[in-house]
């Protein structure tokens, strides 16, 4: 296989990443928006994780090298590990209510964020992390969003390291 068409799987692995991450925050959003569920400070986190992972995604995509779509796979990981962080803490905060989530210490730093003033609809806190919401498909939007982000932590360097294992 030619460099070119191992450079193309890769770009067209991360379009499919970004594109799902945007569903993902288009499903909160309607979970927002319809189902009144209100987004906490910790779910305003990881929907920065998964803008921030399409947006990497997307650059990664349109670059043209290996080392600039390397670099732009890092920033994927790097904020996906950031994800893991945020929806890590939002289960252990669902597991232990008694637990704050640190609405008053971040929902003040959530809510200054730029995107916040933009978008507020989608990216101000409104909520708190230990509302339990009902499950979907038996585990919480936490533990779903926990998945997402270890897979993605897991299968970006998986992927590139399967497609560039014959290739040194």
């Amino acid at each position: 296989m030619s460099d070119e068409m191992r450079l193309g799987r890769e770009r067209r692995f991360l379009v499919l990443l970004g594109i799902i991450c945007l569903a993902l925050i288009g499903g909160a959003l309607y979970m927002q928006v319809v189902l009144g569920e209100a987004p906490c400070p910790l779910c305003i986190l990881q929907r920065y994780a998964l803008l921030l992972i399409a947006l990497f995604a997307f650059i990664g995509a349109a670059m043209r090298t290996q080392r600039s779509v390397s670099v732009f796979e890092g920033l994927v990981v790097l904020s996906a590990l950031g994800g893991v962080a945020a929806a890590g803490h939002h289960v252990y905060t669902q597991f232990y209510p008694a637990i704050s989530c640190g609405v008053d210490v971040l929902q003040p730093i959530v809510d200054d964020l730029p995107l916040a003033k933009i978008f507020p609809l989608g990216f101000q806190v409104d909520g708190f992390c230990s509302t339990p919401y009902p499950p979907v498909l038996g585990l919480s939007l936490a533990q779903w969003a926990l998945v997402a982000f270890i897979l993605t932590v897991i299968l970006v360097p998986l992927g590139i390291y399967r497609n560039r294992k014959n290739h040194a």
